[in-house]
């Protein structure tokens, strides 16, 4: 079997435009692989050189591939199963800033540079108080990020156009406002001048982002049917779902879609003003679906989404809640929500995942507050209405946590939540126990009392799935 490598691959050099701090398989699978797509059909010629964001990582990997790999792609288009390989071209070098600085800095002061990438994880964009931002290189990312603006700064001179493009994808709420809060908080503890701070602001765009493909990673499962198939010794091949989305927010969104112009290759990627209402609506439809589905597939016998999906009465209930609940509660096109919502559903189809609900499970509490509730309390608001599907799956979660459902589940959220539905839990007075658990507010941080109608819907189906079970309940609430 041929090693994957220079010798064995054409590989293009490409001017490097991009550095990316993060080489971890969601932005290689997600990012450099829209990338490569993009270049090859001519609409941008951007290189890429990853940048290891911490001592120890996989950039050594990388290199000895000379940062050639594939992107193998299964899932599902039109209710099909459809699968795509792509061997990534446009990761030009790989890099470990710790112990390569000087060619760390070399490439971050090259007039060529125009955007930076980053996926440092939910833990890598914080506040280090008294950091040394003049180590080489700093130990935060927004350390590093600060010290690289500020050396590009003096070494052009302050010019306008020499300003960089800062695109973030940690999955942070305002990942990119975030980080330019705490470059200009390091530039003001660490006195690096008005003129510099002038200069970020003017200059450097940091752009907020939802992205959306799941990435399985490497597939140690059947990797050596995957390596006879692509016909080479691949070992930095990602594993990820055919679907993906990309919205890209700021001020000066245009002009970050001048630079990088993805969506001119046909990739779904969206380019606005703030990503808020969008963020908004891909979790009601999105990760709600997913939360709502969990307590109720658990205790019908699923493991997985898809096991789930393959269940008629799970498939319906989660579409009618996303037909008649969530959509008529989201002020956008009927029909380009519809076409939305269908595009974010049939992910649940896909085969290929195994999307484990017993994973999707972990802090349901908080998770359901913060993607159904929201459905709840403005179907109540704007039409009167209960929002009976969304709050069957609340029903249905409250039971999986009490200890007394039909399945053996330990819940894996806040201890303290957990201990007191179950202590509190009294079968006979299913009506006291349920505005108990609701009016807590140690568990809920609004008042889900807003909802009139909320406790005693719920109460109404925690009754009935302790008479009739889960499967039965179910039915009855599809042919209400």
């Amino acid at each position: 079997m041929r090693e994957l490598n220079k010798n064995t691959v054409q590989k293009p050099e490409l001017p490097v435009k991009i550095l990316q701090f993060g080489e971890g398989n969601f932005l290689r699978a997600f990012v450099d692989w829209m990338i490569d797509i993009a270049n090859e059909k001519g609409v941008m010629n951007h290189g890429v050189v990853i940048v290891q964001p911490i001592e120890k990582g996989m950039v050594e990997m990388l290199k000895k591939q000379d940062c050639l790999y594939n992107v193998y792609l299964e899932g599902v288009k039109d209710k099909k199963p459809i699968k795509e390989v792509r061997l990534v071209k446009s990761v030009q070098d790989a890099l470990n800033p710790y112990t390569e600085y000087e060619k760390y800095e070399k490439y971050f002061l090259s007039p060529e540079l125009e955007i930076t990438i980053s996926n440092t994880t939910e833990a890598g964009i914080r506040y280090e108080e008294g950091e040394d931002i003049f180590a080489r290189p700093p130990k935060s990312y927004p350390g590093k990020m600060t010290a690289l603006l500020y050396n590009r700064f003096k070494y052009f001179n302050g010019a306008a156009d020499k300003g960089l493009t800062v695109i973030c994808c940690e999955l942070i709420e305002n990942n990119g406002s975030t980080l330019r809060e705490y470059v200009l908080k390091h530039a003001e503890a660490n006195n690096l001048g008005e003129d510099f701070i002038v200069w970020v602001k003017n200059n450097c765009r940091f752009c907020d982002t939802l992205v959306d493909r799941i990435v399985t990673g490497f597939p140690r499962e059947n990797i050596d049917e995957i390596k006879v198939e692509l016909g080479y010794n691949d070992n930095m091949v990602i594993k990820a779902e055919y679907y993906h989305l990309w919205a890209i927010g700021g001020s000066e969104y245009k002009k970050v879609q001048q630079v990088f112009p993805l969506d001119k290759a046909g990739l779904h990627v969206l380019y606005m003003p703030s990503i808020k209402s969008f963020r908004d609506k891909k979790v009601r439809i999105l990760n709600g679906s997913h939360t709502g589905m969990v307590p109720v597939g658990l205790q019908m016998g699923c493991e997985t989404v898809m096991d789930a999906f393959n269940t008629p009465d799970i498939e319906k209930f989660i579409n009618t809640m996303v037909e008649k609940e969530v959509l008529p509660m989201i002020d956008e096109d009927k029909s380009e929500l519809e076409t939305f919502a269908a595009s974010i559903l049939e992910r649940f189809y896909n085969p290929y995942i195994r999307h484990m609900l017993a994973s999707i499970a972990l802090n349901s509490l908080s998770k359901w507050e913060a993607r159904n509730f929201p459905t709840v309390l403005d179907n109540f608001n704007k039409s009167g209405k209960t929002a009976e599907y969304n709050l069957f799956s609340l029903a249905a979660l409250l039971l999986l946590y009490s200890g007394h459902s039909e399945v053996d589940f330990t819940p894996n959220d806040t201890p303290e939540f957990v201990e007191f539905i179950q202590s509190n839990w009294n079968t006979d007075d299913i009506d006291g126990t349920v505005k108990k658990i609701v009016e807590n507010k140690a568990i809920w941080t609004v008042d889900l009392t807003q909802v009139s109608t909320l406790e005693p819907t719920v109460s109404k189906f925690v009754k009935q799935i302790l008479t009739d079970g889960m499967a039965k309940s179910l039915e009855k609430l599809l042919n209400a």
